[in-house]
């Protein structure tokens, strides 16, 4: 090792061997201000992005729900195969056209819930 070749060590992080003072969670200059407004923006900002997730996955299951019940509908009911409209069988318009109504209503239920959820996320902001 006296080569001058640099010496290889192994490092690693072990919480069990650290001094007290290094196993506690680093702060970050951003959350440790003064007054705490930063600290209260951080919580509210994840409590938002954890109630538009809810939000999102709650509008993308009932979709599923609904396209899935379309589907069945759609395919449970032979009657819609015996009528044509402009020679294409009604379950098939029933298929290609159908869906855009319920994804329209899906997407502005979400829109509006979304837009509620930051409204009031506004308002604890701006209360605090």
């Amino acid at each position: 090792m006296s080569d001058g070749a640099p010496r290889r060590v192994r490092v690693t992080a072990d919480a069990r061997r650290l001094p007290a003072s290094r196993s506690q969670p680093v702060r970050s200059a951003v959350a440790a201000s003064a007054d705490g407004t930063d600290d209260a923006d951080a919580v509210y900002s994840r409590a938002l992005r954890r109630t538009q997730l809810r939000l999102a996955l709650g509008t993308v299951a009932g979709f599923v729900v609904v396209a899935v019940a379309l589907t069945i509908a759609i395919a449970g009911i032979p009657e819609l195969d015996r009528h044509d409209l402009g020679g294409v069988p009604l379950s098939w318009l029933l298929h290609a056209f159908a869906f855009y109504p319920v994804i329209f209503v899906f997407a502005v239920l979400y829109a509006r819930g979304a837009a509620r959820n930051e409204q009031r996320y506004r308002m604890l902001r701006d209360r605090g």
